[in-house]
């Protein structure tokens, strides 16, 4: 197996503690780091686990923001609460609403900077899917995320945040007194917005495991899909230190056209990366991967690459996530032909693996797979240009 030595980057992340007059932001905080947090501050040792748990409830299952309102503790360590931390979410700059129902949020983060996180409502369950970095180092030529430079990585609680300032506006968060609804309006997570979540390994990490914590978010592992455009040396560790479903950018059945799709693979090539995805659903005891397939017009298309596909990832337990193209202006491919996508979903389907054909979301507001970019971004970089050419 290949070594899962941590991949470094020079890349920029704030640290946790990004709070005014030297409070703690709560929010993305694990359950460990939380309670050496409050001991740290002043909390008594022996009191840390039961507030611990206290706060953990307040700020998690009932999405409380005012420390005046967590009424089981006594007011004077409210008082305390309120003096050493804080509980701050990214700011909602826009919110857009598809007309399929789709919702993408403009989110600003410490510095100014601004991510995307989209809401794709369907019929038996609700995805949300977030951001882990500002822009992307990968360059994927067919994605529109990939044009924006990288930033700088998502603190922990800049990624949990956007789980909860999505269930903020869509009213999720249970009423003390009424009535159990086990209605989830975001009943499923994927890290398939901004960024390569495994050069982010550390806070994803975090973030996941506020997500997953069966008294706050409590969204399965089985619920929470991290998409790799093939970081080798760190998926044996997600498998083993955040365990959730493993969706993977492959887009190519050789090495010649995905050296151009996706970049990264001139570092880990294809026969590199299946080796490692076949240990994956063993360590992570998770069922399949998923391979997520763009079909681009004359590219990756043929009923010759279908056959390959099926024949490179046989004996893993996997299914196919047929994505039509989401054009964006300046892109240099077309969407497949419809019938052309079916045929080839028939020949994966034939050899034995779920061939889904993802239906384009929220296209009418540049939501839809591949195409998350600032609007916002590309008017200031637009502005300063004309600045530019007028000599100003």
């Amino acid at each position: 197996m290949t070594a899962t030595a941590p991949i470094t980057q020079d890349v920029l992340t704030l640290p946790r503690k990004l709070p005014e007059g030297g409070k703690v932001n709560i929010v993305g905080l694990t359950r460990d780091q939380l309670r050496a947090a409050l001991i740290e501050k002043g909390t008594p040792e022996k009191q840390a686990k039961m507030r611990l748990g206290q706060v953990w409830q307040w700020v998690y299952h009932w999405g409380l923001r005012d420390f005046a309102g967590m009424t089981n503790l006594a007011k004077d360590y409210r008082a305390f609460l309120d003096e050493h931390f804080t509980i701050e979410l990214p700011e909602v700059v826009t919110r857009q609403i598809s007309a399929d129902g789709t919702r993408k949020y403009l989110v600003r983060i410490a510095g100014g900077h601004e991510v995307e996180t989209v809401y794709i409502p369907e019929k038996d369950r609700g995805t949300l899917c977030i951001s882990s970095q500002v822009g992307c180092t990968l360059t994927c030529s067919f994605c529109h995320t990939g044009t924006q430079k990288l930033v700088r990585n998502l603190t922990a609680g800049e990624i949990v945040g956007q789980v909860m300032l999505a269930r903020d506006d869509l009213g999720e968060w249970p009423v003390p007194g009424a009535p159990k609804d086990e209605t989830r309006l975001v009943s499923n997570v994927v890290l398939m917005g901004m960024g390569e979540p495994l050069y982010n390994f550390e806070n994803v990490r975090d973030a996941m495991q506020v997500v997953m914590d069966n008294e706050g978010l409590t969204l399965s592992r089985r619920r929470i899909t991290l998409s790799t455009s093939g970081v080798v040396p760190e998926i044996a560790r997600a498998a083993e230190e955040i365990g959730c479903l493993l969706a993977v950018s492959f887009h190519a059945t050789t090495d010649e056209v995905r050296d151009k799709l996706v970049p990264i693979n001139k570092r880990w090539n294809i026969e590199t990366l299946l080796n490692e995805l076949r240990e994956y659903p063993r360590l992570s005891n998770s069922e399949r991967i998923t391979f997520e397939y763009v079909m681009l017009k004359g590219v990756n298309d043929s009923d010759a690459d279908a056959r390959r596909l099926v024949k490179l990832i046989s004996g893993i337990p996997a299914k196919i996530n047929l994505i039509p193209f989401n054009e964006w202006p300046g892109a240099p491919y077309e969407r497949s032909d419809w019938e052309r996508i079916e045929a080839f979903a028939d020949i994966v389907y034939k050899a034995g693996y779920a061939s889904p054909i993802r239906t384009p979301r929220g296209e009418d507001i540049m939501a839809a797979c591949g195409q998350l970019k600032s609007a916002t971004e590309r008017a200031r970089k637009s502005s300063r240009e004309i600045a530019a050419e007028a000599g100003l």
